[in-house]
């Protein structure tokens, strides 16, 4: 693993980026099929949005070892999405959340890095929680959050008026 590796499966290295890394920001992001239920508006993220977002993510990694994170397949090096926690504004509480790029939906990456993420945070933190959400239409995400343990809370509006599943998960006792 690298200096940027923060996470490592039994598939998978979760790393933070760099800013030369944004065009794959952009074709994650920029593609119409991740896009749409990623927001509320359901379009392609703008340039702007993405620089804005990888910025974000660079600092969040540097300062607290948070952010959305590379995906990458331990076997050839391939990026198969992101995958990290941010911070849910309204609140401050940290977010799990992850994007994958569409040919590799299906093949359990997205369940193996939200494993991998849930058991990092609660050694490498001292919160006693995370929360997690997706859009309501988004049955494969809301599965991968129930499938790492998290509980249902409520379903309401997220920032910019996205219907979402909230959850929870609340650190193990010990």
């Amino acid at each position: 693993m690298s200096d940027l590796d923060l996470i490592e499966t039994d598939r998978l290295v979760l790393s933070g980026w760099r800013a030369d890394q944004i065009g794959d920001l952009v074709r994650l992001h920029g593609d119409p099929v991740v896009a749409r239920l990623l927001t509320a508006h359901g379009r392609p993220w703008t340039r702007e949005e993405m620089d804005k977002a990888l910025a974000h993510w660079i600092e969040l990694f540097e300062t607290r070892q948070l952010g959305k994170l590379r995906v990458r397949r331990k076997s050839d090096g391939v990026l198969v999405g992101r995958a990290g926690f941010g911070i849910y504004a309204p609140t401050g509480e940290a977010e799990i959340g992850y994007s994958l790029y569409p040919e590799y939906w299906g093949n359990g990456y997205a369940f193996e890095a939200a494993s991998g993420l849930r058991d990092w945070y609660f050694k490498a933190k001292t919160e006693d929680h995370f929360i997690g959400l997706a859009d309501v239409r988004n049955d494969a995400s809301i599965k991968v959050l129930e499938r790492i343990g998290m509980t249902r809370t409520h379903v309401g509006m997220a920032p910019g008026e996205q219907l979402c599943q909230f959850f929870l998960y609340n650190r193990p006792a010990a």
